[in-house]
């Protein structure tokens, strides 16, 4: 279980790392969001998983887990819907002018990849306690 919290710690601070570069590429191409928008990214993207990881080393285990899980599949369903489904500025292929258009997509990207990650770790983490329940006493 110490190695699922590992993992899930490296995917929620280098979650947390992109998702302030795509933040700054966003500031720089002047790409907002809708005040429902920001909203969501500051609960569901950036609060939660850290809440969720915070979990993880109490009592609260499974919590923590399933909060991570349900945290990093709303970043990677809002993320991708609105990077590469959804047109408008905020579409990779769509982007306002400037510098910063490169950092946008390789952040977008990254972010994917480390929600994706970080709700695989967190779903095979969830289903070690179901199968091993001994592992929650174990490494309290």
């Amino acid at each position: 279980m110490r190695n699922v919290n590992r993992l899930c710690a490296v995917a929620v601070l280098i979650h947390l790392g992109v998702s302030l570069l795509h933040g700054y590429a966003h500031s720089e191409l002047k790409v907002d969001l809708s005040s429902w928008q920001w909203y969501y990214v500051l609960g569901v993207i950036t609060v939660a998983p850290l809440l969720g990881l915070a979990l993880l080393w109490t009592k609260q285990r499974r919590v923590g887990l399933i909060v991570l899980a349900v945290s990093m599949a709303g970043s990677l369903i809002f993320g991708a819907y609105y990077h590469y489904v959804f047109i408008s500025p905020d579409h990779v292929s769509h982007l306002p002018p400037g510098d910063a258009q490169g950092l946008f997509r390789m952040t977008a990207a990254l972010l994917a990849m480390t929600e994706l990650f970080g709700f695989i770790v967190a779903l095979v983490g969830y289903k070690q306690i179901h199968r091993f329940p001994q592992i929650t006493q174990i490494s309290k």
